[in-house]
Parts: structure tokens; C-alpha cells; sequence
């Protein structure tokens, strides 16, 4: 085709008006499926205490003699007495007075925009931070703080691969210790069964969340139970995803997370966590010296597991 002659094309044109939308489309993830999930407490200092204890084991044995007398004191097994590291969380922007002013696409103020980021980012790195493998760290002049992750409290019903070990609490330093990864191996639906049953030889209840990252959920997905899956074809969708399973022990819902580690499943009783803030979400308004506004975003928090023993983990899996 030929193109006219003298005709007045846009590639020419000068105050052809921009075509931008006032949308802004932002993919990041925000779902926190740990911290959305278990309970909100308050602390009162930088390092957040609790108490666990445990009943005597049950004994068959325990038949006495007719006005028998008690010869000596049963000793009395004192609670055990835990704790974990309030971590500082921040973020901070600074926004100039004439980016603030001029009219932009997608949102009214640039300041309450990159606010309203900041706490989706906070949000973000807390439920990393108490997902992960991290051990507490007390802190000093030159190192902060940091919170002990879900995979350091792990004592007591876990499946590792070959050399993998358990950090735990160490009651000598009051401190969380990180694990030691082991040798991948695939996640089977045997491992799953087996630190349920784990858990629920070693606490009062029974775990009700498993969180995993996204290959070993859909792992998650291919496990068959006792049940043949049925398809009602009425509706014309294949349900392919396990979201609740049905343990022997009690109905578990599945969540896949972003912010664990692809290589861990962990399985809680969600009411024996909390995150205990010693300073909940707040916004702190930054000396300005110019022609400029400054914002910090700060959160204090730790994670509260109350008693190891009602969680479990299966690590030291394969990702891919």
C-alpha cells in the first residue's frame, strides 16, 4: 500500500495527548498465610517470655495400698520457661514536594501511594522472617536484633534427610539455634502422616494448618488418602488441588506460601502460635531539611510458639 502524499500522520504530530492509564498494576504478592492465620498478643519488652509445662506420663501402675501414707514428696517438675527476640522492622520514603504536587496517573498522592507499599512490604517480611530458618540473635552495639523463625524452634516431630539435625531452644543461651539442612528428598504423603502422628503423641491436640511452598503443595496434591476422588462433571471443572486433608488425626488445611522455604512443610496447630508486637504497625514522620517529605514505617515483633511440640516439619525436600 502507498502512503498519500501530505497526509499528517501521528508519527509527525506534536500535542497528541498520551494514552496512560490510572491503573497500577502491581503483582507482588501480599497472602501471609502463617501470620494471617495464628493469634495476635502483646509484649512488654525486647525479649518476650513465656511458660510451657507437661503433664506426667499416664501409668497403668498407679494402684496404692488401703490408708497407705505417703513415705516421701513426689518432686515437682518446675515450668519450663521460654522466650524469643523482638526484631525492628522498617521502611522509609522520601517523596519531593513537586513530585507530591503534580498530577499523576494511577493515584492522587505519591506519598500515600509508597505509604500504603511500605506496610504490604512490612507485611511481607514479617511473615518471611517468622517462616524461615533463622536463629534468634539477642543483639548489641553494631548487630541487631532478630526473631527465631518456625524452623529453628523444631525439636520433636520432625522427618529430615540424611544428616539433616534439628536446632531448637537452647535453654544455656536462651536462644533459638538454626537447623541443619540434610540431603532433598521427595515429599511423600507418608512423611505427612507420620509427623501428624508425631504431633499428636506429643501434644493435646492435633496439628490444623500445613504450609508449603508452591512445588511441594502441588505434591500435596497428588496424595490419595483412603478415598477414590470423585468428579462431578455437572459444572465442568476438574478439581486437580488438595486444600483440606483428612488425617486420621483431624481435618488439616493446606496453604501455599510464597515466604517458607521451597525445601519445608510445616505442620502447626495454629492457636499454639502468636506474634507478640512490642510495637504494632506505625508510621513515624522524618525530619525534613529541604524541599522534601520523609516517612519510616516501623513494626517491633516476634514470633511466640508456644510449645514446640504441638508443630512439625518435613524438610529437606526436593523443589523441582
Amino acid at each position: 500500500m502507498a502512503i498519500l502524499a501530505g497526509s499528517f500522520k501521528t508519527y509527525e504530530a506534536l500535542g497528541n495527548r498520551e494514552d496512560l492509564t490510572d491503573v497500577i498494576y502491581n503483582i507482588s504478592p501480599t497472602e501471609t498465610p502463617i501470620t494471617t492465620n495464628i493469634a495476635r498478643v502483646t509484649a512488654e519488652a525486647t525479649r518476650h517470655e513465656w511458660q510451657t509445662d507437661a503433664l506426667a506420663a499416664a501409668s497403668k501402675d498407679n494402684a496404692q495400698l488401703e490408708a497407705d501414707d505417703i513415705p516421701t514428696a513426689t518432686t515437682v517438675t518446675p515450668t519450663v520457661r521460654l522466650g524469643n527476640i523482638c526484631q525492628i522492622m522498617r521502611k522509609d520514603v522520601t517523596v519531593s514536594g513537586t513530585q507530591e504536587t503534580v498530577k499523576k496517573a494511577g493515584r492522587k498522592s505519591e506519598l500515600a501511594y509508597q505509604i500504603a507499599k511500605l506496610g504490604d512490604e512490612l507485611k511481607r517480611d514479617l511473615e518471611a522472617a517468622i517462616s524461615q530458618n533463622n536463629a534468634s540473635v539477642a543483639g548489641a552495639a553494631g548487630t541487631p536484633r532478630r526473631l527465631g523463625g518456625l524452623e529453628s524452634w523444631y525439636a520433636t516431630n520432625d522427618d529430615r534427610g540424611a544428616s539433616g539435625a534439628d536446632g531448637g531452644y537452647n535453654t544455656g543461651t536462651s536462644l533459638t539455634v538454626a537447623p541443619t539442612d540434610g540431603t532433598q528428598r521427595a515429599l511423600t504423603e507418608q512423611m505427612l502422616k507420620n509427623v501428624l502422628q508425631s504431633i499428636f503423641n506429643n501434644s493435646s491436640a492435633s496439628a490444623d494448618m500445613v504450609v508449603a511452598g508452591g512445588f511441594n503443595k502441588q505434591q500435596i496434591s497428588t496424595f490419595t488418602g483412603n478415598a477414590t476422588k470423585m468428579k462431578d462433571i455437572s459444572d465442568g471443572t476438574l478439581q486437580a488441588s488438595v486444600d483440606v486433608y483428612q488425617s486420621d488425626f483431624g481435618e488439616v488445611s493446606i496453604f501455599p506460601s510464597r515466604f517458607v522455604r521451597a525445601r519445608t512443610v510445616h505442620v502447626l496447630q495454629s492457636d499454639m502460635l502468636a506474634i507478640a508486637y512490642l510495637r504494632p504497625f506505625f508510621m513515624k514522620d522524618l525530619a525534613s531539611t529541604g524541599d522534601y517529605e520523609r516517612k519510616m514505617m516501623i513494626l517491633e515483633a516476634t514470633l511466640e510458639v508456644r510449645n514446640e511440640r504441638a508443630h512439625g516439619v518435613i524438610a529437606d525436600l526436593t523443589t523441582s
